[in-house]
């Protein structure tokens, strides 16, 4: 197995021990705790998406990097500029 997808495998592991843990210690419900560690992490994916992009248009912007054609980094008034050239 590649040294990757076991890293990711045993990191995935302790984050849901440690979410689980921790809404377990809060809430004292086997119940709530196994939910909050298995819809935290779907949530946070989705989250880090999001902050990936951000972080694209931000390091673009500052290197005055064009962004790639069909990039979500692309700006509606990027948009609007190019639909009216």
């Amino acid at each position: 197995m590649p040294t990757d997808i076991l890293k990711t495998l045993t990191y995935l592991v302790v984050h849901l021990t440690v979410g689980f843990s921790v809404a377990y210690a809060l809430t004292g419900s086997v119940e709530v705790a196994g939910g909050i560690a298995l819809i935290e992490p779907c949530i946070n994916a989705v989250a880090f998406f999001f902050h990936e992009q951000l972080w694209k248009r931000h390091l673009a912007a500052r290197d005055g990097d064009e962004p790639e054609r069909g990039s979500r980094a692309y700006t509606r008034s990027d948009l609007r500029g190019a639909a009216l050239a």
